[in-house]
């Protein structure tokens, strides 16, 4: 709390302006106003011709607000004027706003004139009334054999990619955007969360590359912006998809990169804002701010928001309080190994571990869900034999148990899978499998049909039948 400030207020200056600057603190800034402005308002300054944005987070009293600056501070000091946009954060949103980079503030970053917005909406959004909400209740084929087997996506639902540090998470959402939009001939909102600078160029070039970048929008927040900023990045984002959305009628792919930073940034503000902290250092709101931005992802009848977020996992500790709050919102988990990286398998996705509420007999089928079953089944009997088999051996197991493990061991290599946008590193082309020629596959595979060839045979190829399909 400031120390009580029992001075007049300074003259009055034109009518817009609310109030001054009393007190800096790094990125929290606390402002002497003549009325108190609403919580989420946006206010602004001018520090040498460049206006810096702020927005209020807390009323400290009756002349007092702290609010979180959106650049730096830099050059701020005690009794700048302090003026009232009127209204909470606004980005310019548009058709001609696919196949650009932009700010969170919707200015461009791609070196590129600005795009003339049609209109400016709230990052805050609007809740859909219940009666306007679709449900999902759709799967969503991706042509990523593991994905589409044993976690399908679901259509205008939300698929988290959980894993430690370089396990793939990065490489597999941008294949998703590959996919979304030569498959599905949708848009994709890619949210840049607290992202290096080096992501995001390596980003904005490959999809250039790939000659998707125009069915793309990229909304960076870069790790070095203030925690206002990466805060609000995702909103940002979401605000453009609800736009494709609702406007364009779209089937929208919302990518974001990383929501745990997203985490990061709320739990630096909290402290900043003087909150007691919760459980393992949290902030106490954890749960409310996942769920404002979770709540708006949805599908209405205009078209679908799919989301499919990359989740950083403390120390591989999925029980991390982060993780377990974002998780008890999605349709959708992908858990990336280590141990399958490890292995050379990428996808590293942990097929035992991951799994998709639409798994489901009534959704995909008895003929889907029975070999979806069937190769976890198999893998799940590996995994137990593993630590027999080097202590004494494959030989030492019955005759049904080493069948189970050989075909394991090439169900396992087969859900291996080169992608479109690392080609240029392997020096493998990257393929699409169908959901019908992978259950196809691994039905063979089941029935032995494959006994007689090598595991290295299944590694890093599409379908059996068709391999550079």
């Amino acid at each position: 709390m400031p120390k009580p400030d029992t001075s007049p207020l300074p003259a009055p200056v034109p009518s817009e302006v609310i109030g001054f600057i009393h007190e800096v603190q790094g990125p929290v800034v606390v402002i002497r106003c003549e009325r108190l402005p609403p919580l989420r308002q946006a206010l602004s300054a001018r520090v040498d011709g460049e206006e810096l944005l702020f927005e209020v987070h807390q009323h400290l009293d009756e002349h007092h607000v702290r609010a979180i600056a959106l650049h730096s501070t830099a050059g701020l000091s005690r009794g700048i004027p302090v003026i009232d946009t009127g209204t909470p954060l606004h980005v310019p949103v548009a058709p001609d706003c696919l196949g650009r980079v932009l700010n969170m503030f919707g200015r461009p970053l791609d070196g590129q004139p600005a795009f003339v917005p049609v209109t400016m909406n709230n990052i805050h959004g609007v809740t859909r009334p219940l009666h306007q909400v679709r449900g999902a209740s759709e799967i969503l084929p991706v042509g990523i054999k593991v994905i589409d087997l044993l976690c399908p996506f679901v259509r205008g639902g939300k698929t988290g990619l959980f894993g430690g540090a370089g396990v793939g998470k990065t490489v597999l959402i941008m294949e998703f955007i590959h996919a979304v939009s030569t498959l599905h001939q949708g848009s994709a909102v890619f949210a840049g969360v607290g992202e290096r600078i080096r992501e995001g160029h390596e980003l904005w070039h490959e999809l250039r590359e790939a000659e998707v970048m125009d069915k793309a929008l990229l909304v960076f927040g870069e790790m070095d912006e203030s925690p206002g900023v990466r805060f609000r990045i995702a909103h940002s984002a979401l605000t453009y998809a609800e736009y494709l959305r609702d406007s364009l009628q779209h089937e929208v792919l919302l990518l974001m990169d990383n929501v745990f930073r997203f985490v990061q940034a709320g739990s630096e503000i909290s402290s900043l804002l003087g909150r007691m902290p919760a459980t393992v250092g949290y902030q106490p709101t954890l749960g409310t701010e996942v769920a404002e931005l979770e709540d708006r992802i949805n599908s209405t009848d205009q078209g679908a928001i799919t989301s499919v977020q990359a989740v950083y996992v403390p120390a591989d500790d999925m029980t991390d309080p982060a993780v377990t709050t974002i998780l008890g919102h999605l349709d959708t988990k992908v858990i990336l190994s280590r141990s399958q990286a490890a292995r050379g398998i990428y996808p590293a996705v942990d097929p035992l571990h991951s799994g998709s509420r639409l798994l489901d007999r009534h959704v995909v089928g008895d003929h889907h869900y029975a070999i979806a079953e069937g190769v976890r089944e198999h893998l799940a009997r590996y995994r137990e034999l593993e630590d027999i088999i080097t202590m004494l051996g494959i030989e030492e197991l019955s005759q049904k148990d080493r069948a189970i493990v050989q075909r394991a061991r090439k169900l396992q290599r087969y859900l291996s899978q080169p992608f479109h946008l690392t080609a240029a590193h392997t020096g493998i082309a990257g393929i699409t499998v169908t959901l019908a020629d992978t259950l196809t596959d691994c039905e063979a595979f089941l029935r032995g049909h494959y006994d007689g060839i090598p595991e290295a045979q299944c590694y890093m190829r599409g379908s059996m039948e068709r391999p550079t399909q």
